[in-house]
């Protein structure tokens, strides 16, 4: 089964989010999310084909840049399997935080990883209709111990 998304990054998207079909539009995707101010260096992707539970999504993929340090993160969302944030590099800043539509989000200091491995992680979550993707490190939302999907 071939599955699309729907990224929300500009308040525009509201209404109108960028949609998302294959490994092409993930690039495009994230090169735009790299262009951006700073201010919306944040997308929440969701798939279209999810279930819904009282009308909202099961799930949320967030894609978050650093063009600065060529570096980002993902935050993962399932209501079955909890927040997870990918386990990277501890990156050069004192605290790691994106912004999504002008709003800060917090990461873990060691979640950076490269923008290459960010793509991978964007097109699979895409690719297996949601799932956490398995080519990035997890870490557990609040938890010190590694854990790895693969």
């Amino acid at each position: 089964m071939t599955f699309s998304a729907r990224a929300y990054y500009l308040g525009g998207h509201r209404d109108q989010p960028a949609v998302l079909h294959g490994a092409e539009d993930v690039d495009t995707l994230v090169d735009a999310l790299l262009a951006q101010p700073f201010s919306n260096s944040v997308a929440t992707v969701y798939i279209v084909e999810r279930p819904r539970v009282n009308g909202l999504p099961d799930h949320e993929l967030a894609v978050a840049v650093d063009s600065e340090g060529d570096v980002g993160g993902l935050w993962y969302l399932n209501s079955a399997a909890g927040t997870w944030y990918t386990r990277g590099a501890r990156g050069e800043r004192d605290e790691v935080f994106y912004c999504h539509m002008g709003e800060e989000r917090d990461f873990p200091a060691d979640s950076e990883i490269s923008i290459d491995l960010l793509r991978q992680g964007v097109r699979e979550f895409l690719a297996t209709g949601g799932e956490r993707p398995t080519c990035v490190s997890w870490q557990s939302a609040g938890s010190t111990v590694e854990t790895a999907a693969a």
